[in-house]
């Protein structure tokens, strides 16, 4: 099940659920909106490799945007971050967003129970579009699980994305072979 904008609230004051900055305007009937930080990244190299560490370059938004291209991959990161002790978070785009033809994940939309981080946003976009740091740019749906959780993401040996950075990371598939 989906939780509600009270059942949020709730695991926010019981601190099951941490979003900083919390902005109520955000909260949504069943969803918190997140939006773009202020910084984003590329990769230096035009071939990635799975089996090697890719090397990106990190740059900030400036004040009058960003125009970002087609065919072109970018890594955002939310400007909120989150922490989720008890739920699934899935983060999805914002309706606006995606009729201006941007998508801010290609396959990582979920969370798992424990994860406390930033939301790395892996970038693309059909047409050219000049972007904003802070801008709403998608929203989190938490999800209740079934049964105890054993090893929560958080405390996870082989979790490779707990380090706490308020920027873009790159993938770190390479640590898999």
């Amino acid at each position: 099940m989906i939780l509600t904008d009270k059942e949020i609230l709730d695991n926010i004051e019981r601190k099951r659920i941490v979003i900083t900055p919390f902005l109520p305007d955000c909260l949504g009937t069943n969803s918190y909106d997140v939006h773009l930080g202020k910084t984003l990244a590329t990769y230096n190299d035009a071939v990635l490799d799975a089996k090697k560490h890719n090397q990106i370059t990190t740059f900030e938004i400036p004040e009058d945007g960003f125009v970002l291209e087609p065919n072109r991959l970018y890594l955002g990161v939310t400007e909120e971050y989150t922490e989720t002790h008890d739920h699934v978070p899935f983060l999805e785009g914002k309706s606006s967003i995606g009729r201006l033809g941007i998508d801010i994940h290609a396959t990582a939309g979920k969370g798992d129970v424990g994860f406390c981080n930033f939301w790395t946003l892996e970038i693309s976009v059909k047409m050219p579009v000049r972007v904003y740091a802070g801008m709403p740019v998608g929203q989190l749906i938490y999800f209740e699980v079934k049964g105890e959780v054993l090893t929560p993401y958080s405390t996870k040996l082989s979790a490779k994305y707990n380090e706490r950075k308020p920027i873009p990371v790159e993938s770190m598939m390479w640590k898999n072979f």
